[in-house]
């Protein structure tokens, strides 16, 4: 009983020690690589455990790339992983780059991918050129039609510029600024409509690809539509604003007049009431001279019969008005 106990903890013990040998010894790898005639120590592999990086992501590009016939060692592909890279997506650039005749070292490529480009996609586009279609600019002619316009831009990456160059937002902004100078600074819109190629040529010749990524091959109209009369809004804008101006300067004519209308009467009726409170004076004034002797009494009814003279005549010519005026219309 006791030998069975003990054979039976043997050979869980010879288990476990298989199993962590294995683990830490990826011996499939290694077999693979001796078979691919790629020469990778088993104490490499079991550094790479050790440091936390998976054999298999090293090893396997490392075969690829020794298939290509690249010069690519395995502390190159480590280091890489470790610095944050896509190790697989290297290998594969600088597979495509040798086939399509690129010069393109591993150092640069390396440099390319951790800079958050996809390096891959980079050479694919360098022997395959992309077209970037820009949205719908608006431009407006020197007469005022706006003109809506459509470009695709033809690019081409520079393998030289990825790092540091900027990217297709940069591109498509440029266009865009050099399609409106170039309608901008046509005299009519038709002129634009009947040779859109100037834009293509205008555009293309000012190095709008000067520190980006890319080295722009061509750009291309692809549609053109007129848009709104903005010099006649603009016109008609302005018409309405001087017009509120004019009628905001006539209100306050208005109302200063009015308040001067208001001023004259407030005075006209002072006057009025000092006119008033004079007449009244005028008896107490009389009296006074008469019981003074300054007034005799003789005076007092000449007085009396002009103010009655005075009455009279305005009497009559107050009540001859309307006839005469009468007359008047009639001759």
């Amino acid at each position: 009983m006791e030998v069975l106990v003990s054979s039976g903890l043997f050979v869980l013990f010879a288990f476990i020690v298989v199993a962590v040998f294995l683990h830490f010894v990826p011996i499939g790898l290694w077999i693979s690589a001796l078979a691919a005639n790629v020469h990778v120590g088993i104490f490499t592999l079991i550094g790479m455990r050790m440091r936390r990086v998976p054999p298999a992501k090293i090893v396997m590009p490392l075969i690829k790339a020794n298939k290509a016939g690249l010069d690519v060692n395995v502390n190159q592909l480590e280091a890489h992983y470790l610095a944050g890279g896509n190790v697989d997506k290297v290998v594969d650039a600088l597979i495509a780059s040798q086939r399509a005749q690129i010069v393109l070292p591993f150092e640069r490529s390396a440099a390319i991918d951790l800079a958050g480009r996809d390096v891959l996609e980079a050479v694919q586009m360098s022997v395959n050129p992309k077209v970037i279609e820009t949205p719908v600019v608006s431009a407006v002619a020197k007469n005022g039609i706006e003109l809506k316009i459509k470009a695709r831009v033809t690019v081409r990456a520079n393998i030289d510029r990825l790092v540091g160059g900027a990217g297709e937002p940069t591109i498509i902004a440029r266009v865009g600024e050099g399609i409106v100078t170039t309608v901008g600074s046509s005299e009519k819109h038709t002129d634009v409509l009947e040779s859109p190629d100037d834009i293509s040529k205008t555009v293309l010749g000012k190095g709008l690809d000067a520190g980006t990524a890319f080295e722009i091959l061509s750009i291309d109209i692809a549609d053109v539509d007129v848009g709104r009369n903005i010099g006649a809004q603009l016109q008609t804008d302005q018409a309405e604003a001087d017009k509120r101006i004019a009628q905001a300067k006539a209100e306050e004519r208005r109302a200063m007049a009015v308040a001067k209308e208001q001023e004259m009467k407030a005075y006209t009726q002072e006057m009025e009431a000092k006119v008033v409170e004079a007449q009244a004076e005028v008896p107490h004034a009389m009296a006074k001279a008469l019981s003074e002797g300054k007034l005799g009494v003789m005076d007092y009814f000449n007085m009396m019969n002009v103010k009655s003279d005075t009455e009279m005549r305005n009497a009559i010519s107050q009540a001859s008005a309307p006839k005469h005026q009468a007359v008047m219309q009639n001759q």
